[in-house]
């Protein structure tokens, strides 16, 4: 069991360096971007690159962002509920995995339909939209799988599982 979260816990890891990445990529293609126009020269497709990026920066840090205690969470809310904590938590987990299954199952069928049907960006880039789609596919597995490992963590060791959270709002 350990191997698993061991496995889980890198998969998250990378997601957020995968994310990182994203918005480093960013960074270059707008300085790129910048360096080119006071050179004179025309860089095509910039800004849709940093759009790609962008959403990839989002998608493959979610999960990382939720192991770490960085997602938005109703802990005043939670705090109170006192010993109906565990049943709140697990219903929020439980919703927000289902529905994040369903999402991801929606964001693969898109990406599969980019793919068959040559679906290419509109801008100057011309770019497959399967392509940038894949970050959107990819993170929304890796947050539904974060969702569903913190669900089952949570019913069977009564830990949430997120990091960097303050003893009191622990339910262990």
């Amino acid at each position: 069991m350990s191997n698993l979260r061991t496995l889980l816990d890198r998969v998250y890891f990378v997601g957020g360096v995968m994310g990182g990445l994203s918005m480093i990529a960013i960074l270059i293609l707008i300085c790129a971007q910048m360096i080119a126009r006071w050179m004179g020269l025309s860089f095509p497709g910039a800004a849709n690159y940093a759009g790609y990026c962008m959403a990839g920066s989002i998608f493959f840090a979610l999960a990382y962002a939720l192991n770490h205690g960085a997602h938005i969470r109703v802990t005043l809310l939670l705090s109170g509920l006192g010993k109906s904590r565990k049943i709140a938590e697990i219903w929020c987990f439980g919703f927000s995995a289902a529905l994040l299954t369903f999402f991801c199952y929606a964001a693969f069928e898109r990406n599969l339909q980019s793919y068959i049907f040559n679906f290419r960006s509109q801008g100057q880039d011309n770019m497959a939209l399967w392509i940038p789609e894949l970050s959107m596919t990819i993170g929304s597995a890796i947050l539904a799988i974060a969702l569903w490992d913190h669900l089952v963590r949570l019913v069977f060791t009564d830990h949430v599982g997120i990091e960097d959270l303050p003893p009191e709002e622990r339910t262990e």
